[in-house]
């Protein structure tokens, strides 16, 4: 995808490595479990993104075999105003710089869509780091957090996708900084608190098919803005995509987990129905068309 000619976003900050406090505390035991259970009540509220799911899906592979969604950008490290004070600078790598210019073009794009529309800010970390929603580890994912109106995102997670999920390339990486904006779409719109109102009187299984349609609208309306920002896609770039969401799908991660899909567990949908998702935004450019969560009440 071509984005060398935009500027980066200045809606972005870097807090570096180890800025995390970690999931430790109570009598639970540590690991890859501990981290499981402190992180379950987030798939339903407080953070949202592609990575929560990520989390089963990393669970399930250590418990089977004891072992998830290169960039384009080229050019000078960028001066940005609005930096975090200290050595930590935003865009200084290959792969921050593409995720600014990314987040750049949906300011863009979301700014003619939205009335008065207010950017989210686009936090970097390195393996650890802190959001308004309680600590960040890379291991989640990136992820929005509606009470501060951030995307958090470990850039390794670019790397994880290439080389564990099969879904590298720079579009593929672009969706992922777009789905988030898509969460932030609907924090603004205030679908985000509609839906946790729904989800705190609902069953799990219920709670979970809001999720869904949050998931799959936030999908979409990544596929809105790469729908309107079509010349600048390349080929190869939709295939990168589809198989991002493909990748990123409920019952792909539960069969490569060695579980039976279970549709009642679902979080994010299918990886047929994400497709489906990020093809409708792409094809309609319109959010409007975006309508996952009607009948959902």
């Amino acid at each position: 995808m071509r984005l060398d000619d935009l500027d980066p976003s200045s809606n972005v900050s870097d807090q570096g490595s180890g800025g995390g406090m970690g999931f430790g505390g109570g009598g639970g035991g540590g690991g890859i479990f501990g981290m499981l259970f402190g992180l379950l009540p987030m798939l339903l509220g407080r953070k949202m993104g592609l990575g929560t799911l990520l989390i089963l899906g990393v669970v399930g592979y250590f418990v089977m075999s004891s072992g998830m969604l290169s960039s384009g950008g080229t050019g000078a490290t960028p001066s940005l105003s609005g930096q975090q004070s200290g050595a930590n600078v935003a865009c200084d790598t290959q792969d921050e710089l593409f995720a600014c210019r990314v987040l750049k073009s949906t300011e863009d794009t979301w700014s003619k869509l939205v009335q008065n529309y207010q950017p989210a800010k686009l936090t970097f970390y390195t393996g650890g780091g802190q959001s308004g929603c309680g600590a960040a580890q890379s291991a989640m994912g990136p992820f929005y957090c509606p009470s501060d109106q951030g995307i958090y995102l470990d850039t390794s997670f670019f790397k994880q996708m290439e080389q564990q999920m099969g879904a590298g390339g720079d579009f593929a990486y672009a969706y992922v900084v777009a789905h988030e904006v898509g969460h932030h779409i609907q924090n603004l719109a205030g679908i985000a608190d509609q839906v946790r109102t729904l989800q705190a009187r609902s069953s799990q299984a219920d709670g979970n098919k809001l999720q869904v349609g949050m998931e799959l609208q936030a999908d979409c309306f990544a596929g809105v803005w790469a729908g309107i920002n079509s010349d600048r896609i390349e080929s190869g770039d939709i295939e990168e995509g589809m198989r991002a969401a493909n990748a990123i799908g409920d019952d792909t991660l539960m069969q490569q987990a060695g579980r039976a899909p279970v549709e009642s567990m679902f979080t994010h949908g299918t990886s047929a129905q994400r497709m489906e998702a990020l093809k409708r935004g792409l094809q309609a450019k319109n959010p409007n068309a975006c309508n996952y969560l009607e009948g959902l009440s």
